[in-house]
């Protein structure tokens, strides 16, 4: 969803290359490839297959396998989106070999530069940090995100507030999505269900939390349906406590259009990805996050999103507002406006067009 309006956008310009890099960090069929067909993207010039591992084994095995394409291709910029392992795992290796060879190339440049977590349990929050540290172009989404690179001592002449890409694919694709007929093969009414979504190692990965986590959302089952589209990690860990999940509607991973529609027209959504948070502000649906803090404040200070943590209390106190009709309400934020990937491929050309 984040590098989608990029590469579209870059493809406009003949006189640039764009090179699509699937590292295979996410290979189930329903969180990777549908996806592309959502999106309409074309299919990655490179796909390295790296598969699962530990975050050191994940890392490592991108870094190995994207060098060679940096030697093979010799590219003047790597950009990288987000703030998974693939993410520094690239960025790192394009540095690497900057230095290895002596040159000014290749650039790195950060697709949603300068979030931060504060949370160093998070292993996102150390690949965001990371990267940020490397790169040479830093495209913000959020005033917050500019603000935190300065304090850390990036230079401003590096940092660029161009809005949020994935927000691009979103508005794109949100007429198209109405077209689903997930709510059909569900058998909801619109406004009559809450989405879930939780997949993270704070959330999914210790037993008792977790237990606790789904004791509070048993309550909350007891007003309304919870759709759970269940992530790989969440669903094995689920099998390797043997929880009980019978209160939730668990549904197998969605493609991008089918999650979208399902967002559209939930009463609220609960979840612990940044991502979901972003786009529910911009759909004007509630959120409640399922963590202790957020990357994206203004998400919380201007959109629908409500921080509720693992607090039973928080969280059934939340959901009786919204199912009462007190849903938070929110803004959207400056430059969410569908032409962020415009913005950044403009600065980009820019630059290359002055000084390759």
């Amino acid at each position: 969803m984040k590098a989608a309006p990029v590469f579209v956008e870059f493809k406009k310009n003949k006189e640039v290359t764009p090179l699509l890099i699937h590292t295979g960090q996410h290979y189930d069929k329903n969180l990777s490839k549908v996806f592309f067909d959502d999106l309409k993207l074309t299919e990655p010039h490179f796909y390295l297959g790296v598969g699962s591992g530990t975050h050191s084994i994940q890392t490592a095995k991108v870094m190995i396998a994207f060098e060679k394409i940096l030697v093979e291709q010799n590219p003047h910029l790597v950009m990288v989106v987000g703030d998974v392992n693939s993410t520094l795992a690239c960025a790192l290796a394009a540095a690497k070999y900057r230095c290895s060879n002596q040159q000014y190339y290749p650039l790195v440049a950060h697709i949603e530069a300068g979030l931060r977590s504060y949370d160093w349990q998070m292993p996102e929050e150390i690949n965001r940090r990371l990267t940020d540290s490397l790169s040479d172009f830093l495209f913000t989404t959020e005033s917050d995100a500019e603000d935190n690179l300065i304090k850390e001592g990036i230079d401003t002449e590096k940092i660029f507030y161009v809005g949020n890409v994935m927000i691009d694919s979103l508005l794109k694709s949100k007429k198209k999505a109405e077209e689903s007929e997930i709510l059909t093969q569900l058998k909801l009414k619109k406004n009559n269900y809450a989405v879930l979504t939780i997949h993270r190692p704070t959330n999914v990965d210790d037993r008792e939390d977790f237990k606790k986590l789904l004791n509070a959302l048993k309550k909350v089952s007891k007003s309304i349906q919870i759709i759970f589209p269940i992530h790989p990690r969440t669903k094995k860990m689920l099998h390797k406590y043997h929880m009980n999940t019978d209160f939730l509607e668990i549904i197998s991973p969605l493609g991008y259009l089918d999650f979208i529609k399902l967002l559209i027209h939930a009463k609220f959504v609960m979840t612990d990805s940044g991502g979901i948070q972003e786009e529910t502000t911009v759909l004007n649906v509630p959120c409640l996050t399922l963590r202790k803090n957020t990357e994206r404040p203004v998400t919380v200070s201007m959109g629908t999103n409500i921080i509720v943590g693992k607090s039973q209390m928080k969280i059934i106190e939340e959901t009786d507002k919204i199912l009462q009709g007190k849903g938070k309400k929110g803004q959207v934020p400056k430059f969410w406006d569908g032409r962020a990937a415009q913005r950044i491929c403009k600065i980009v050309y820019d630059y290359l067009s002055n000084n390759v």
